[in-house]
């Protein structure tokens, strides 16, 4: 059997970005072991006027959330601070209104993620 159909989504959250839409969700597997999915999907339009997606999957595993966290975060803060002009930083701190859709939707009522708590504490 398909351990895929298996699993248990807990969290979604999509991002609305110009043709490409990001959705962050987080399943759980048969173990209740965690991990976070990230797919990036790109709307094409094909040349007989019907429209596909193109889907890239990134799984990131609980072990690795704070690498993962913490690598996205030096990277964004070189673009910031070694990229940009003050205008383009100003402009990516500007506040933004987002679709109702865009904002958290939880299964169930599950604590936020703690990185300095242990695995035990779950």
């Amino acid at each position: 059997m398909d351990d895929r159909h298996d699993q248990e989504e807990i969290y979604s959250q999509r991002i609305k970005a110009g043709k490409r839409t990001y959705f962050f969700d987080v399943k759980a597997t048969r173990g209740q072991d965690y991990y976070l999915t990230i797919t990036e999907s790109k709307r094409r339009q094909n040349g007989n006027d019907s429209v596909s997606y193109e889907k890239h999957k990134i799984f990131l595993y609980k072990e690795d959330f704070l690498k993962f966290v913490d690598a996205l975060q030096d990277a964004v803060d070189y673009v910031r601070e070694e990229l940009l002009s003050p205008e383009e930083v100003a402009e990516l701190d500007r506040p933004r209104e987002y679709d109702d859709r865009d904002q958290p939707r939880r299964e169930f009522d599950r604590p936020a993620f703690d990185p300095n708590r242990s695995d035990d504490a779950y």
